[in-house]
């Protein structure tokens, strides 16, 4: 199996023929690292979250009031990661808008 750049274990998912530095809907995964359960757990079908789950949650709801071009839509914290849909409006705002994602999560 090749590597994504020479670093990933998986091919990149991405569609080759469009920018993604544009504005649209976004649908982004984030895991934990070495997929720890870090964010809580599942009991009866339901999740619970942990301490860190709840600060995820906390941080995932302040979205749409600290980037003004951004449009929270779905999303759901799993026990070792967490998906969510957000929609980008302004081009200029995309690779900023996306790094700051990544570090409220770390």
């Amino acid at each position: 199996m090749t590597k994504f750049k020479n670093k990933y274990r998986v091919e990149s998912n991405r569609y080759k023929y469009w920018d993604y530095s544009l504005p649209g809907l976004y649908f982004i995964t984030i895991c934990t690292q070495k997929r720890e359960c870090f964010f809580g757990h599942i009991a009866d079908g339901t999740m619970i979250l942990s301490d860190y789950g709840r600060i995820v949650k906390t941080e995932i709801e302040k979205i749409p009031h600290y980037h003004e071009y951004v449009r929270l839509d779905k999303w759901v914290i799993m026990p070792n990661h967490l998906h969510f849909i957000i929609e980008i409006e302004d081009v200029n705002h995309v690779e900023k808008i996306m790094m700051l994602m990544k570090l409220v999560v770390v």
